[in-house]
């Protein structure tokens, strides 16, 4: 199983402004929408629909994901459109939906999701070890370091959104 060692920062800048002041390089953008099929305290399966914005391309994966914090255990592929439906479709869940801007900034890759049922903007940055992660100095347009609060993880927010639909 792969390890996923990020940290994520409420950002409160534009992404397109910060391309545009030279900050960060946009390198693609996509249109994500994903659901849980299973959540507890640890584990999360998951299943996206990501749709290239520069392409079209459609693609779609599937998650398992366990652990909390800084580092968990995280195991994608990808799956066929029929089964992405067959996992989705008549179950009245609501898609967490966002788009991601994959940036460079210093040499360093960076994801940014801008999320459509909430105000939120979160920048993650992945990491090799969890020493590197842990010694990372953000700049300050990073924000605020969220990577531990848990209100802010996508599974709370989807669960929101399921409860909202009720």
């Amino acid at each position: 199983m792969a390890l996923e060692i990020e940290r994520k920062f409420l950002l409160a800048a534009e992404p397109e402004r910060l391309a545009e002041d030279g900050v960060i390089r946009i390198l693609t953008t996509q249109r994500i929408e994903q659901t849980y099929l299973a959540i507890d305290e640890t584990q999360e399966v998951r299943v996206r629909r990501i749709v290239d914005a520069a392409t079209g391309e459609v693609t779609h994966t599937h998650t398992f994901k366990n652990g909390n914090g800084l580092s968990r255990e995280e195991i994608e592929y990808g799956i066929t459109a029929g089964i992405y439906g067959q996992l989705t479709e008549g179950r009245g869940l609501v898609p967490l939906t966002k788009d991601r801007i994959t940036a460079e900034w210093n040499g360093r890759k960076v994801e940014i999701d801008r999320y459509d049922q909430i105000r939120l903007t979160v920048l993650e940055a992945e990491f090799d070890s969890l020493e590197a992660a842990t010694a990372f100095a953000p700049p300050d347009w990073f924000g605020k370091d969220i990577s531990s609060e848990r209100q802010y993880s996508n599974k709370k927010v989807w669960r929101d959104l399921q409860n909202r639909g009720r």
